[in-house]
């Protein structure tokens, strides 16, 4: 069985070789059993020497098989170019920084041979802030309520894939791409085990606040519509507690009398309800920009170098 390691690289010069150099001993230890191994790397536009250091380990190495991008498109673009580039049997999605073990590639290879079509590694959260793991704990719930696919707290895109899925994951064409939730729509028999958190080895993760919020929306968005839904039921309740009020009102002044109405109440409700729709124009724009960007159709990286043969987002 041919084994491909396919893992996205963004500025990971420090730490790339002694990434190679563990899977290549996980390579080591699976080849008499029959096991070979290809390394698919995938520089998403790094800044510093990432794409020298693959060159330099292609040399050394004919199983490394590399792409650079042009630019920085992201690692869920990265993800997608290693999974059209890797030919084997099964794909070992992994990050280049040593927080996923490189040891663990055999335990994967072992449940694959059970007859698991997906090995998916749940990192445990020991070490992590107390903060942070209850802000996940809750976004997890929160998301699992609201999303089609069910997505557990702790589990990233190191896993396992047969071909079948990988083969699956790449007939999705979508533009905005959410990996977590598109493996686990496809679906197929799946199996979790857990592994205890590891320490990033060099560098600066590149994830800031920032970027985990926004992957955080992208993974409540991209599989359910049910934030448009909740406008359409929130529009309804107010316009029915405006008719409940209107007609308290017109109660109050058949029997009291007309009154003039309080400033407080008014600038209360004005500034609540203008609230309430610039919220539900930004779930809708949201949505709208998403359908913006399927429709241009563009490709979802550019190939500035690579080793291996041509592909369609190459440009011409």
């Amino acid at each position: 069985m041919l084994i491909s390691i396919v893992a996205p690289c963004y500025n990971e010069e420090d730490v790339l070789a002694r990434f190679h150099e563990q899977v290549q001993k996980a390579a080591d230890e699976l080849l008499p059993l029959g096991h070979d191994m290809e390394f698919v790397y995938v520089d998403d536009g790094s800044r510093d020497r990432t794409l020298d250091v693959m060159r330099h380990l292609a040399d050394r190495d004919p199983r490394v098989r590399y792409v650079s991008f042009s630019r920085n498109f992201g690692k869920e673009a990265a993800l997608l170019a290693g999974l059209r580039h890797a030919t084997g049997d099964s794909v070992v999605v992994m990050d280049a920084d040593l927080q996923h073990p490189p040891e663990l590639i055999g335990r994967m290879v072992e449940l694959r041979l059970q007859g698991h079509d997906q090995v998916i590694a749940r990192r445990s959260r020991t070490g992590d802030p107390v903060t942070r793991t209850l802000t996940a704990r809750l976004y997890y719930r929160l998301v699992n309520r609201l999303v089609d696919v069910e997505l557990m707290d702790g589990v990233g895109d190191f896993r396992l894939l047969s071909r079948r899925v990988v083969d699956a994951v790449l007939s999705l064409t979508e533009y905005n791409r959410f990996s977590k939730g598109l493996f686990a729509w496809v679906g197929f028999p799946a199996t979790t085990f857990e592994y205890e958190n590891a320490e990033r080895a060099d560098g600066r993760s590149s994830w800031t606040l920032k970027a985990l919020l926004n992957y955080g929306i992208d993974g409540l968005l991209s599989f359910n519509n049910r934030p448009l839904r909740a406008a359409l039921h929130l529009g309804m309740a107010l316009l029915t507690c405006a008719g409940l009020y209107t007609a308290w009102i017109v109660g109050a002044a058949l029997v009291n009398g007309v009154q003039t109405p309080g400033y407080v109440t008014i600038i209360t409700a004005v500034t609540a309800l203008a609230g309430v729709q610039m919220v539900m124009l930004g779930v809708i724009g949201e949505y709208t920009g998403r359908i913006y960007y399927e429709v241009k159709g563009r490709p979802h990286f550019l190939v500035k170098a690579t080793n291996v043969e041509r592909t369609k987002d190459l440009i011409p």
